[in-house]
């Protein structure tokens, strides 16, 4: 069973119609004993870091994450879910986040124009199976301002340019990790929510 971590701050219908695609049956929940029952786990999120990472903190959803991964539970964060991974994040003020990831969520020192809307094409320093059978430089789909900085090179698993080089997945152990969303990359997308649907523990 894959559940979607729901607190407040996503909007979960094309996640959910994508793992479909890929033969899922996911349950959208923020009820405690069913993140406990499920298989895997994805952290998804739209918004504020400060924001998101208090509604988790006063659900206790941020607890539940780090005991379900301390059981060797995969767990996937996309766009501001990756964010929450990291040490702390910096936007509208500093706030601690789960600590799963080195790093810091800050905003991306690019002359580009931010948001950073659009596709770009993937490098992949370290391999990672959620990226198992996915060419190097294939796209995929961004929306945000802030990205992971100051992080584990070791951690860093797919790396993307905007003016400057964008950290664009992550890896700790079980915690898995990406800034673009799968559920609007396509079959690339696909390809990538198919793989961590299909890690074992």
């Amino acid at each position: 069973m894959i559940a979607v971590i729901d607190y407040g701050v996503g909007n979960l219908f094309s996640l959910c119609r994508s793992l479909e695609a890929v033969g899922q049956t996911p349950f959208v929940t923020g009820d405690p004993s069913v993140l406990r029952r499920a298989d895997k786990l994805f952290l998804p999120g739209v918004g504020a870091f400060a924001d998101a990472a208090e509604k988790l903190r006063r659900t206790g959803l941020d607890r539940v994450i780090r005991e379900e991964a301390a059981q060797g539970k995969p767990i996937l964060g996309i766009c501001l879910g990756m964010q929450l991974l990291l040490d702390r994040g910096e936007e509208v003020r500093p706030c601690p986040g789960l600590g799963v990831i080195k790093g810091v969520c800050a905003r991306i020192p690019t002359e580009e124009k931010l948001p950073h809307i659009g596709w770009n094409s993937l490098t992949f320093p370290n391999r990672s199976p959620l990226f198992e059978g996915v060419d190097e430089g294939s796209y995929v789909y961004f929306v945000h301002s802030f990205s992971a900085q100051h992080t584990d090179p070791d951690q860093v698993s797919a790396v993307s340019q905007y003016g400057v080089p964008v950290i664009a997945a992550v890896q700790n152990g079980n915690f898995f990790g990406c800034q673009f969303h799968p559920e609007k990359s396509g079959e690339t997308g696909l390809a990538i929510l198919q793989n961590f649907a299909g890690l074992t523990r």
